[in-house]
């Protein structure tokens, strides 16, 4: 143990620490809405649950990818369609693209809902199972957890460091997120910014997969969008928000007056 503690292996560990709560973002805003589906007195034991398996979950799949990553990688079946479509799908790509697309149904699906507003008051009709719920959220945590796995196995090779990441950044997870559903409780405006956030996590995930597929349509690659650019687009994202707000109570103040 004394030669595992080394200089090296804890700033490795510092580094990839600071990675899972980062990449944990938007992973921890998704179980926040998700977990609104269960039945309002078991949300918070659903999220912390959810965690926890999740966190077990990364780990095996830490295991699992350290033994494996050759095998992800690998093409599984490839589409040609002279200058329509080309295309090498491996396991990673197909993992991404559908994580991708079901996170991009959810966000719209709940945009959608929200629009109508005879739905509003009859939202608890949707609630689902604490099973079926908890079971979304691991799977989806699964899909969010390659990019941050991956990013980690290229700092460290060492799966102590690496696995003590993930618990601690999972245990940051547990203790953030019934705050974050709280303010999204009280403050329900922010369910919208919430949920176009999931939108571009969506996006993300499509371009990521299918430049791991080496997807190229009418002849044009698709890249992946890099983590700047999506920083910068929730940047602009929460500014326009906050921005809308503001304006918004300034027009109320002036009807007020008038």
């Amino acid at each position: 143990m004394e030669n595992a503690l080394t200089l090296d292996n804890l700033v490795a560990l510092g580094l990839l620490t600071l990675l899972q709560a980062v990449l944990g973002f938007d992973n921890l805003l998704y179980i926040s809405l998700e977990s609104k589906r269960a039945p309002a007195a078991k949300q918070a034991m659903v999220r912390r649950l959810s965690i926890g398996l999740a966190v077990a979950f990364r780990i095996i799949l830490l295991f699992v990818l350290l033994k494996m990553v050759q095998s992800f990688q690998e093409p599984l079946f490839r589409i040609h369609v002279p200058g329509l479509m080309e295309s090498a799908f491996n396991l990673h790509s197909v993992i991404e693209l559908l994580g991708g697309v079901f996170i991009m149904y959810t966000s719209t699906k709940e945009i959608l809902h929200m629009m109508n507003l005879e739905e509003i008051h009859q939202e608890k009709r949707k609630e689902r199972s604490v099973g079926t719920v908890i079971f979304t959220i691991v799977t989806m945590n699964v899909v969010f957890s390659f990019d941050s796995i991956l990013s980690a196995m290229a700092l460290s090779d060492v799966f102590w460091v690496m696995a003590t990441a993930i618990v601690i950044g999972g245990a940051l997870m547990i203790f953030l997120a019934d705050r974050v559903s709280q303010f999204l409780q009280k403050n329900r405006m922010y369910e919208v910014l919430g949920l176009f956030v999931l939108f571009v996590v969506g996006i993300m995930l499509l371009s990521e997969g299918g430049h791991l597929a080496h997807l190229k349509l009418f002849g044009y690659p698709i890249t992946p969008m890099s983590k700047a650019t999506f920083y910068f687009v929730i940047g602009v994202l929460v500014l326009t928000d906050l921005v809308q707000t503001r304006y918004q109570k300034k027009l109320m103040r002036m009807k007020g007056i008038g």
